[in-house]
């Protein structure tokens, strides 16, 4: 078997005194377009996947109750943002599947060679602190686990960490055994883990329903009193309260909508990926949510309490019917909470982390060190202290999705409309100024990052107001637009731009004469090694364009 190098010389093309180097510096397994062998997801793979990740959301429905709407309004909200978000997410995922490449050659298509490093590198440092946040969630599971199991043998160790420590040592033992539970997953790429999403969405419906129907059951479905409703305000306040609650949705889903094409390059076919996001991702983020905003209110309006999360809710229940049955029962639901939590973090950060990190440094990290070096990074976030003592940030990480709808509008308006979905796959490895396609000025893609900024102007100095700034209530209700707003703005802005100062990539498609993804059926039959598949067949192509000789 030709060596990952090998098999790719046909399709990169360099000056032979710079290929060692270009290549070393450009290009690693996890760089190159995914091979035939490896795409191996079909739709039902997809379906499982978006399931499992989706159906994880039980405490959304608590933000928009929070902006002021009542139950229903907050169910109608949810499921609205989830469609608009699967529908952004679809066209993201086109590229990665038509080209089997991930977000980081996406990004090198887009923004530059070099420009692209700013865009992989600020998602690759939230993936890290997103990854830690969850695994913490992930300790809070363990710990119900650990309660269950053990009882007071658990709960009463001795706590050997300061007060300004933030976490205590029972905690700190269940957060290091979450770790623990995350370390073999690090090893496989994201082609290896579709039984494991499989296993993620079996255990997520009993877990959920279970809590949901013991709320019910413990409660006599009593609700009145228990869902918050808005107050009586001007038809005004309350579009705006419903736009706020539309972003919060999407900024919920925003790490996903980026994330796109690192899972969309594994799929055997170019639809699998697009179309089956469109109907998992709404009905099960809708579905949960209404289960979390239903159990939720009628524990709290039974006990008396204000718990929101499904690691509480567990807790209350223990403390509350402390049988071997009940532990049990506690037992089983926090072990498939926990299953769901470690498939959200390993799908929305490792593999991103591990994609990011193979691009920043293609010499010596690929996919799967990357993501053994985000799992060593979790501690050194210390996500205890975010969470207790820094509200202010966890906003800050909230508003991520407001400056990563500006990227994922300039990469489907590339895509889409200016560069007719074609992607020139020799170019994505060369960082010389001979690249006709990528290298743009200096490397960097100016329109794109003039696009960019536009985007995020707007909506940005709400945003400063929500870290607590002193802003306009004009500013406010912008960023109650964020996501929305930000992506619609890029896109028409780089649209535009690029209509008055086309890029040199946009001049040389439309000087050749390139119709829609003609490139990736204009594909030399070579070496049999690489390849792109299309819907029906696949092809073993070498990735060459036939005009870059």
């Amino acid at each position: 078997m030709a060596s990952l190098f090998q098999r790719a010389k046909a399709a990169v093309k360099l000056p032979i005194e710079e290929e060692d180097a270009e290549r070393s510096r450009w290009i690693n397994e996890d760089l190159l377009p995914t091979p035939p062998e490896q795409q191996t997801w079909r739709w039902w793979n997809y379906v499982t996947f978006y399931w499992s990740i989706s159906f994880t959301n039980w405490t959304l429905g608590s933000s928009m109750i929070g902006v002021g709407l009542n139950w229903w309004q907050a169910i109608i909200v949810i499921f609205v943002s989830q469609f608009i978000s699967s529908i952004a997410m679809a066209f993201n995922s086109r590229s990665a599947a038509v080209y089997h490449i991930g977000f980081p050659c996406v990004g090198r298509s887009v923004f530059g060679m070099w420009g692209s490093y700013y865009f992989v590198g600020a998602r690759a440092i939230l993936a890290i602190i997103w990854y830690a946040v969850q695994m913490y969630s992930g300790a809070e599971y363990m710990y119900n686990i650990l309660r269950a199991i053990f009882g007071h043998n658990f709960t009463d160790i001795p706590n050997h960490l300061p007060e300004s420590a933030s976490i205590t040592t029972p905690l700190m033992l269940a957060f290091f055994l979450a770790w623990l539970v995350h370390l073999p997953f690090c090893y496989f790429r994201p082609y290896q883990l579709r039984k494991f999403f499989w296993f993620k969405t079996i255990v997520s419906l009993p877990a959920m329903f279970g809590l949901f129907i013991w709320a019910m059951a413990n409660t006599k479905g009593r609700l009145s009193g228990g869902l918050y409703s808005a107050t009586s305000t001007s038809s005004s306040t309350v579009a705006w309260m419903i736009l706020a609650g539309i972003n919060s949705g999407m900024g919920n889903t925003a790490t996903l909508i980026t994330n796109q094409p690192d899972y969309a390059r594994w799929s055997r076919s170019r639809g699998a990926p697009v179309w089956t996001q469109l109907f998992s991702n709404p009905i099960a983020v809708t579905l949960s949510a209404s289960l979390g905003i239903l159990s939720t209110a009628a524990v709290n309006l039974k006990f008396g309490t204000s718990i929101w999360n499904q690691w509480d809710m567990m807790n209350l229940i223990l403390d509350n019917y402390w049988t071997s049955s009940v532990r049990f029962a506690v037992f089983l639901c926090a072990f498939a909470w926990l299953v769901q939590i470690v498939g959200v973090n390993i799908a929305a950060n490792m593999i991103a982390f591990g994609a990011d990190s193979s691009m920043l440094f293609p010499s010596y990290i690929n996919m799967r060190r990357g993501q053994f070096i985000i799992e060593i990074l979790a501690w050194a976030v210390c996500p205890w202290k975010i969470l207790a003592s820094a509200a202010k940030f966890t906003t800050f990480l909230s508003g991520y999705g407001l400056f990563m709808a500006s990227v994922v509008a300039i990469m489907v308006c590339d895509y889409f409309l200016l560069t007719k979905g074609n992607v020139f796959i020799p170019s994505l490895y060369n960082g010389t100024p001979a690249n006709k396609n990528y290298y743009y000025t200096g490397g960097v893609n100016i329109q794109a990052v003039i696009a960019y900024l536009i985007g995020i102007a707007l909506p940005f100095p709400g945003f400063c107001g929500e870290l607590g700034a002193n802003v306009s209530t004009a500013a406010m209700h912008i960023v109650d637009l964020g996501w929305i707003l930000s992506f619609v703005t890029a896109f028409i802005s780089y649209y535009l731009i690029c209509q008055i100062w086309p890029t040199a990539n946009m001049r040389y498609v439309k000087e050749h004469g390139y119709g829609f993804e003609q490139t990736a059926s204009e594909m030399l039959i070579d070496s049999g090694e690489w390849g792109v598949q299309n819907d029906n067949v696949v092809r073993d192509d070498i990735y060459v364009d036939k005009h870059m000789s």
